[in-house]
């Protein structure tokens, strides 16, 4: 089958995902029918009918591209030919270390180029439902406010709860940055292997003391398209919690029973527990720890918790209305929906947070769309790249709670990069992942598969 002849990829939603989806697949020869519901079915949260319409910050955050995990994929996708990335760069405004850009120039300059790329066809209609079965190649990348009549369809076929409520995300550190001289491994009566968790004690005057804290600190405001949407009572925020009595955490997630503190032998008042994250071990969760404080708020009250006063956070905690799917089970390494593998998803629906996140999602499942259109094997870049280490987390390197359940929507971060042959701390640790990170990034793009080797 010559280029010419292809049939065209699906691209369902003109957000950043699906405009980069749209754009990598055009780029490598394959045509594409780019799919977007506004302004036909408007959302809650768009003010206008643009592609790639940036709805909340102006900021693709950190352009550090030596020290920071945001940077270095920001680096990564200009390395790839982004789209989002061009049109970010040529729009910049103001904002020291961060790429920041002028929202609509930046939204016209992504629309420009995807109305005048030859091979994209745009169309302004809603997708309510499950794509046509004639339609053998679909990336779906309609992100936190999918359309009610695909979400729907969406549950249906895969089973999943495609989340709809006020969805609370617990912090997550890196494991080098607790103190073990205070915290300990146990799991609660030693069950399973007996040292699954990692324990914080607090005597009363410092629980006491955390739950003002949590009290008075400053919650984040809802926006009002998110006012009615009730809390999932499973995954309730611990100020909540807190609100109910003073004592409802210490019979909840920091209940101090079956474990016992080395250091004094006894029980400790109460424990916060904090849960391995990621199959690297890098990662811990603070478990049962969803809030809505504002950040500035979480780093300072979370300090004061022993053995994480100098707590680094790869996630920091929040509460909105989302939806996105279980990734790690439900998607294959190339992002092809395991029930259906006629679909790929891509962006916010993937389970990635953030801007750049959904851009890079998008690109890896435009590139992979593009490649099988074209009769090659999709090659998944290495998992020491920014790229490599944020598909591996939403295709697999999550671990899921005892439930079997438990995924969330991250942003990247060095904690989900394969450590470092050669140990080393601070700054000096992420120079060197950022520096791996590019170099195979390079070898990947001059020959994917032998880099995947």
């Amino acid at each position: 089958m010559t280029k010419t002849s292809l049939a065209p990829v699906h691209v369902v939603g003109g957000g950043l995902a699906g405009s980069e989806a749209a754009w990598q697949l055009a780029r490598a020869g394959v045509p594409v029918v780019l799919h977007e519901m506004r302004p036909v079915r408007g959302t809650e949260a768009h003010r206008t009918d643009g592609l790639a319409e940036l709805v909340c910050s102006n900021s693709l955050r950190s352009d550090d591209a030596e020290g920071n995990a945001v940077g270095v994929l920001h680096e990564e996708l200009r390395r790839c030919d982004s789209l989002i990335l061009r049109a970010a760069d040529g729009n910049r405004v103001p904002a020291g270390s961060a790429l920041a850009v002028d929202r609509d120039g930046f939204s016209a300059a992504v629309q420009g180029a995807l109305e005048t790329e030859g091979r994209i066809e745009i169309r302004r209609e809603e997708i309510d439902g499950l794509p046509p079965e004639d339609w053998d190649s679909v990336v779906v990348a309609t992100g936190p406010l999918t359309a009610p009549g695909l979400a729907e369809a969406i549950r249906g076929l895969t089973g999943a709860a495609s989340l709809a409520f006020f969805d609370a995300i617990a912090p997550i550190v890196h494991a080098d940055s607790i103190d073990f001289d205070k915290a300990w491994k146990q799991s609660r009566y030693d069950k399973g292997d007996g040292a699954d968790y990692v324990n914080c004690p607090l005597d009363q005057a410092g629980y006491e003391a955390f739950i003002d804290a949590l009290l008075a600190g400053e919650k984040t405001e809802f926006k009002d398209w998110e006012k009615d949407t009730p809390y999932f009572e499973g995954c309730l925020p611990i100020e909540v919690m807190a609100e109910r009595g003073r004592d409802t955490l210490r019979f909840g997630p920091m209940k101090p029973v079956g474990l016992t503190d080395p250091r004094t032998g006894g029980r400790a008042h109460a424990v916060v527990q904090l849960r391995q994250d990621n199959a690297l071990g890098t990662l811990f969760n603070i478990v049962g720890f969803q809030t809505k404080l504002k950040h500035g708020e979480q780093a300072s009250t979370f300090r004061m918790i022993p053995g994480l006063e100098k707590a680094e956070f790869a996630r920091l905690g929040g509460i909105h209305r989302n939806t996105f799917i279980d990734s790690p089970r439900l998607l294959d390494e190339t992002l092809r929906l395991r029930a259906r593998p006629g679909l790929r998803f891509a962006g916010q629906i993937t389970g990635v947070e953030g801007y750049v996140e959904s851009a890079a999602i998008g690109l890896l499942a435009g590139r992979f769309a593009a490649a099988e259109r074209l009769g090659h094997a999709p090659d998944a870049p290495p998992e020491t790249t920014a790229l490599g280490a944020l598909l591996k987390h939403i295709t697999g390197g999550h671990l899921a709670d005892e439930s079997g359940k438990g995924f969330q929507p991250m942003n990247v971060n060095f904690g989900l990069f394969p450590p470092l042959e050669v140990r080393k701390r601070g700054r000096e640790r992420k120079q060197a992942m950022a520096q791996r990170a590019l170099a195979d990034l390079d070898a990947w793009l001059e020959n994917p598969r032998a880099a995947a080797e």
